[in-house]
């Protein structure tokens, strides 16, 4: 697709899932050559509008200029999107250097908390079925927030509430489907947890910190509040993250790892950011660990936009479609189609 077509879809995308400022700024980018033209600085593979408004949320902050007057979490009464694009151009127009540094050298690494909201039942379905404790390697961990997902307490409206003791972490989701997963008030045994990324954004860092807070969109205040005490989770818990390729490291990795567990390799919206190559080599790796002991992976974005989860147990393997889920962990489905 185009730099056009990016923006065009992410306007769309935007409007859906509430933020009518990034809906209306991208319409405008979308046919604006000077600001495609800054975005082509945007590095391979990554989404160039996230990276924009990322990055210009992150130097918007503590700034005087005029476009911090539209952003709810900048400003107590935010003006109406309908006069910002001016004000957008103009700030991208002088600090034009900055952001194309940024653009070139960050990672859209979005730590959504929520979508521990569907990984929670997931790996409790891994666990029911396979009955050993949970080896746990995020591919794309940015700073490892959902690998903390049995620490943390949920709430799926009517349909059930799971209140861990361990963080002050509270996350809501709706299961948008007649079938329930079955969880368990008891979270799976963990024994393992790795985060693998190529650029591990630290917790401890206060940029690094500021950087993930920019990807969340400005009026989302309910994920950004769940993002610093999520956060703060990680701070305390002093996790096992690796900077890397995740797919290089992957066997290495799993080496590490008992045979009395379960090795289970997981990455929510990572793989749009892969090409078919590094697909095919994480899915033969997949397949390799699969020859020597019981894996699990849990996945979207490989071949379609579905939560899938496949498995190999006594070298037996099952392909399992779990649902669909809402990029920001609002809402799933559980559906659990064997292929």
């Amino acid at each position: 697709m185009s730099l056009t077509d990016f923006f065009e879809t992410f306007s769309q995308e935007a409007h859906q899932l509430s933020s009518s400022l990034y809906g209306h700024l991208s319409t405008h980018i979308a046919h604006d050559k000077e600001l495609l033209e800054l975005c082509s600085y945007a590095r391979k593979g990554q989404p160039a509008p996230n990276l924009l408004f990322g990055s210009v949320q992150f130097l918007l902050k503590g700034s005087a200029h005029p476009l911090a007057n539209y952003y709810s979490n900048l400003t107590e009464n935010p003006l109406p999107p309908s006069d910002a694009f001016n004000h957008f151009k103009d700030f991208c127009q002088l600090h034009q250097k900055d952001i194309k540094q940024l653009l070139q050298n960050r990672l859209v690494q979005t730590n959504e908390v929520r979508r521990c909201a569907y990984l929670y039942p997931c790996f409790n379905y891994v666990y029911d079925t396979i009955r050993k404790p949970l080896a746990l390697i995020e591919i794309g961990t940015s700073a490892g927030l959902q690998l903390l997902w049995d620490k943390y307490s949920y709430t799926y409206e009517k349909d059930f509430t799971y209140v861990g003791d361990e963080t002050n972490v509270h996350i809501t989701s709706k299961i948008k489907s007649s079938k329930k997963p079955n969880i368990s008030q008891n979270p799976p045994p963990v024994s393992d947890r790795f985060g693998l990324d190529l650029h591990i954004n630290s917790v401890e860092k206060e940029e690094d910190l500021q950087w993930l807070e920019a990807l969340i969109w400005p009026e989302h205040h309910a994920r950004r509040q769940l993002f610093h005490q999520a956060a703060a989770a990680v701070q305390a818990a002093h996790l096992h993250l690796i900077e890397g390729d995740g797919v290089d490291l992957l066997l290495q990795v799993s080496e590490r790892i008992s045979k009395d567990s379960i090795v289970c390799v997981f990455h929510t919206h990572v793989a749009n950011q892969m090409n078919d190559a590094t697909k095919q080599n994480l899915l033969n790796s997949i397949d390799h660990i699969g020859r020597e002991r019981d894996i699990a992976h849990l996945y979207n974005n490989i071949e379609d936009q579905k939560l899938h989860l496949d498995t190999i147990v006594d070298g037996e393997k099952s392909r399992t479609i779990v649902g669909g889920t809402d990029g920001h962990g609002r809402w799933f489905t559980w559906e659990m189609k064997t292929l």
